[in-house]
Parts: structure tokens; C-alpha cells; sequence
């Protein structure tokens, strides 16, 4: 009589990382599956980011105008930013533009988060209203709050009529311009990282806080050791996308002040613009482009660095 002498594979017996041999067929078709669901997306960022990633850096290295004879280079675009006064004081610009946008906006959007808590009524409605500016073109918004800056405009005339006083120049003043498009960002882009602060908010378990507050603890030192260390993953998110777009800013100054009075407002995507289209100097923008592009992966780079310090993925 024959005896069956085949092995049944069971799935603790499978080495790690490999599929048992009945499912390696499924787990092939659903990997071409994927791909072809995933080759759009890919080929679209092949074809509108990698590649012109790449061909800025090549034009970074040629005297590129856009009429004319091109000539090879080398890292003299780069050397020429390095002693070019205006480009050092458009990144000083948007440095300044970053420090203060970025803790402004997540303090502004985590304060009204907190405060817009699920017992405030309408706290639907609230959301929707503060997210109303992040829908809004940001042409629009930039075109409205410029008629409340200006002379006689609406702030200005409020404080005549209220305090008898003058508002200052924003526009027209280094001292107030840098500060006017920081207010006016700050406006149009904190409903975005309300809205995920608020959604991070509401998975903190309340059964955990009010067995804080049983044991004494005060609203502050609830949300300093119960409700802080929850929402560091989505704090980290916000912080990092508020960053990385901050240093991006180009339509605020370029609308508001035009990078004035004189480069006061300038920012280095202003900066590339302006040698790109204006002056016609390619292979200087796409240098300047590399330059900003450097500065956003090492900042980036160092917060995914330091978040294991303070971030709780484990909570």
C-alpha cells in the first residue's frame, strides 16, 4: 500500500520574509496588478519632477540664456551665488520669512485646535469656516489683504477712526513688509494644519484625561504629559509641510511688494524667477533652484534625525 509522503507546509515553517509556495502566484499578480496601477503615477513623476530635476542641474552648469550660445561653466553659476550680495540677503529674507511663519502657524492652528474642543457648539461649522482660506486662490486672498495695507486702507482708516493714529506703512516700509506678508500667510495657510491637529486631538482617548484630572492634574499638565506625547506624530507632519512650503513662499511678496522696498521682501523663488524670466539667465535659476533645493532636503533631513527625540510613535 502507498504511502503519502507529502509535506504539508504550515506558515510558521516559512522562512521570514518569503511566502509560502501556494501563495507566490497571487502575490505576483497582485504585484502586476500594482504596477500597472502605480505606472501613471510614477510615469508622471518621471516625466514632470525627476526629469526636470535632473535637467536643472544640468543647466546649472552653462551660461543658459534663453537666446544665444551656450557655454559650459562648470560650478561658476554656484560660486557667482555664493559673492552675489542680493542672493545672500534673499536667502537672510527667507530664513526670516520661515522662523517666523513656521511656529506661528502650528501655535496659531494647535491653539485654536485645543480651544475648538468637542464641546464647543457649532464646532462644525468652525472648521469650515477656518478652512476657507486654504481653499481660496491665493491670488485672491494676496489681492485682498493688499488693499487692507495700504495707505487708507482698511486697517489704516479703522485706526483713524477708532485711536486718531496712522497706520504704518506695511508695504512701503523694510521694517513692516517682511512682517505684513508673514500675517497675511499665517491667515491663508494655519486651516490646514488646524484641521490635522484637530483630527489628531480627537483620537486622544478621553477616558485617559479624565483619569489625569481624577488624579489632580490641571488642564496644563494635561495636555503637557497626556495629550502632547499623542499628537507628536502629527505635530512632526506639520511642522515638517509648513517648512518645506515656507521656504517655497513666491506669490505673498511677489503680489504684496513686488520683493520690495528695494530686495527687503525678495525671496529666493522670487530670486529664480527674476533671473529665469526677467533677466533670461537659465543656467543662474536652476543653480539657485539647486541651492533652495540643498536647503530644504538638509532641514528636512535633520528633522527626521531629531524626531526620534521627541516624537512618540509608540503612545
Amino acid at each position: 500500500m502507498a504511502t503519502d509522503t507529502t509535506t504539508v507546509t504550515s506558515p510558521r515553517d516559512v522562512p521570514p520574509g518569503k511566502a509560502p509556495a501556494g501563495r507566490r502566484p497571487a502575490l505576483r499578480r497582485d504585484g502586476r496588478s500594482a504596477g500597472v496601477f502605480l505606472a501613471p503615477g510614477l510615469a508622471g513623476l518621471a516625466l514632470f519632477t525627476l526629469f526636470p530635476t535632473a535637467m536643472a542641474l544640468g543647466i546649472s552648469l552653462f551660461d543658459w540664456p534663453v537666446f544665444g550660445e551656450r557655454s559650459f561653466l562648470g560650478l561658476d553659476n554656484y560660486s557667482h551665488l555664493l559673492h552675489d550680495p542680493v542672493f545672500r540677503r534673499v536667502v537672510l529674507n527667507t530664513a526670516l520669512f520661515v522662523v517666523l511663519y513656521v511656529p506661528l502657524n502650528v501655535v496659531v492652528s494647535l491653539g485654536l485646535a485645543v480651544w475648538l474642543g468637542p464641546k464647543i457648539k457649532g464646532r462644525q461649522a468652525f472648521r469650515v469656516l477656518f478652512f476657507i482660506p486654504v481653499m481660496t486662490p491665493m491670488v485672491a486672498n494676496v489681492m485682498v489683504w493688499r488693499l487692507l495695507f495700504q495707505p487708507d486702507g482698511l486697517i489704516d482708516s479703522g485706526l483713524q477712526t477708532w485711536f486718531g493714529v496712522h497706520a504704518p506703512n506695511f508695504l512701503g516700509s523694510s521694517s513692516w513688509a517682511m512682517p505684513a506678508i508673514v500675517a497675511m500667510s499665517i491667515w491663508q495657510g494655519f486651516g490646514y494644519n488646524f484641521l490635522v491637529f484637530s483630527a489628531a486631538l480627537d483620537q486622544v482617548p478621553q477616558s485617559q484625561l479624565e483619569s489625569a484630572q481624577i488624579d489632580g492634574a490641571g488642564a496644563l499638565h494635561r495636555f503637557r504629559y497626556v495629550v502632547w506625547p499623542m499628537i507628536t506624530p502629527s505635530i512632526f507632519f506639520a511642522t515638517t509641510m509648513t517648512l518645506i512650503t515656507s521656504f517655497q513662499v513666491f506669490a505673498q511678496p511677489f503680489i504684496l511688494t513686488q520683493g520690495g522696498p528695494g530686495v527687503s521682501t525678495q525671496t529666493i523663488v522670487m530670486y529664480v524667477y527674476n533671473q529665469g524670466w526677467q533677466f533670461l539667465n537659465m543656467g543662474l535659476a536652476a543653480a539657485a533652484g539647486w541651492v533652495l533645493f540643498v536647503i530644504i532636503m538638509g532641514l528636512s533631513a535633520i528633522q527626521f534625525i531629531g524626531q526620534k527625540r521627541w516624537v512618540h510613535h509608540d503612545v
